[in-house]
């Protein structure tokens, strides 16, 4: 099980997070620079302990409306080989465990694999904030990936309702809004390839 440190860690996720979203396509506040404010969110282990996966979510609240967004990070010891340049979202410094290279984990295979394992209920979804604690209110409906089928991320949140009995599988998290409201939503479904 993963341990959380309470530490220092600077830049903070949100500073990396702030210069790294606005140059995603799927970033919906256009050139405007986000004004982000945590939301949720839930960790994974890694089998191995060697990377820290945290799925957070954040509210950008610069514009009229705040936008939600899943952002699934992969925290690691060294530089990930054989990445594209943006799946880099920065470095920063961690109070116990130093230097850490902070990854998109839509291109971390060690996240990718954490999350099929998850929509499988091979894996345990984690509190985002305390050590070996699991998190029940992190669900998965419907069958999980096989062959032939992908995991998507859903980038931008919306509240959504119940899947149709026998769908594909869901991730289905909570988050609350900047005015303590509380949503709950689908933050990754399996998709035929």
């Amino acid at each position: 099980m993963a341990t959380i440190h309470h530490t220092t860690v600077t830049p903070t996720k949100l500073e990396l997070l702030a210069d790294w979203m606005p140059k995603q396509d799927w970033y919906a506040g256009g050139a405007r620079t986000p004004e982000l404010v945590p939301a949720g969110g839930f960790r994974l282990d890694d089998p191995a302990g060697a990377v820290g996966l945290e799925f957070m979510v954040v509210a950008d609240t610069a514009g009229p409306e705040p936008v939600a967004y899943l952002v699934p990070m992969a925290y690691r010891g060294a530089a990930l080989e054989g990445v594209p340049g943006e799946a880099l979202i920065g470095t920063t410094e961690h109070g116990v465990l130093g230097a850490r290279w902070v990854y998109d984990g839509v291109h971390d295979p060690v996240a990718i694999a954490q999350l099929r394992a998850l929509l499988r209920g091979e894996a345990v979804p984690q509190h985002q904030s305390l050590s070996d604690t699991p998190d029940p209110t992190v669900t998965v409906r419907g069958g999980g990936p096989g062959d032939g089928t992908d995991v998507r991320i859903n980038r931008v949140l919306r509240p959504a309702g119940e899947a149709a009995p026998g769908s594909a599988a869901e991730l289905v998290a909570g988050w609350n809004w900047p005015d303590g409201t509380a949503a709950r939503g689908v933050l990754a479904s399996v998709a035929p390839r």
